[in-house]
C-alpha cells in the first residue's frame, strides 16, 4: 500500500510539472523553471506584461527581446501558453532556420579543430 501512495504522489507531481503555465500568471520563479528561461530572459518577460498582458505568441516575440520561433516552440512543448494557447510555428517563420540548418546536414560545415 505504501508503494502504491509512492506512485501515486510522484505520478501527479510529474503530471502537475507539465500542466500549462500562461505567460500572463507565471510569476519568475515558474517561468525560471523552464529549460531555457533564466533570469535575464524571465526578467525581460516580466517587464513586457507589466504594461500590458500579451495577447498571443506573436504579440509576446515582438515585445521581448531574443525570444524567436525556435525558442517559443521549446517553451510551448513544456507548456508555456499564452492566453491558453500553445505555440504554432509556421513554415514561414521556421524557413530561414531550416536554411541555416541545410549546409550543416550536407556535411558542407566543419567544426574547426
Amino acid at each position: 500500500m505504501k508503494f502504491f501512495a509512492l506512485f501515486l504522489s510522484l505520478f501527479l507531481a510529474s503530471t502537475a510539472a507539465l500542466a500549462d503555465l500562461d505567460i500572463n500568471r507565471a510569476t519568475q520563479a515558474e517561468l525560471e523553471r523552464l529549460r531555457g528561461v533564466g533570469p535575464q530572459l524571465s526578467a525581460r518577460i516580466l517587464a513586457a506584461r507589466a504594461s500590458q498582458s500579451f495577447s498571443d505568441w506573436d504579440d509576446v516575440r515582438k515585445r521581448v527581446p531574443g525570444l524567436g520561433p525556435m525558442q517559443s516552440v521549446r517553451l510551448s512543448q513544456q507548456g508555456l501558453t499564452v492566453a491558453g494557447a500553445s505555440f504554432a510555428a509556421t513554415d514561414s517563420m521556421l524557413t530561414p532556420l531550416k536554411k541555416a540548418v541545410e549546409p550543416a546536414e550536407a556535411g558542407l560545415w566543419r567544426p574547426a579543430p
